[in-house]
């Protein structure tokens, strides 16, 4: 018998600043076997660009996960609100 994983989708918006590459890389560096990321490119990526406005998105770098934006893209990215809203645990 197969069990089936829900995966978590985390959706990183980015501009390619170097603030950007360093949460990007705690975000990586969070992740687990039910985390799913995708990489959003805000400069070019229109499809980004409409994606991070109906979330909400105000700045990046920027983390939604399952489609919400992550309360600590607020104010920055930190490990302690990024694992609170479940990056690195089981679906």
């Amino acid at each position: 018998m197969t069990t089936m994983t829900t995966k978590r989708k985390i959706e990183f918006f980015t501009a390619g600043c170097p603030c950007c590459e360093d949460a990007l890389k705690l975000v990586r560096s969070l992740l687990c076997p039910s985390c799913e990321l995708t990489v959003l490119d805000m400069k070019t990526d229109k499809a980004a660009q409409a994606k991070a406005k109906s979330y909400g998105v105000k700045r990046v770098p920027a983390v939604a996960i399952n489609g919400k934006l992550a309360g600590c893209c607020e104010g920055g990215l930190d490990e302690a609100t990024l694992r609170a809203a479940g990056i690195g645990a089981a679906a």
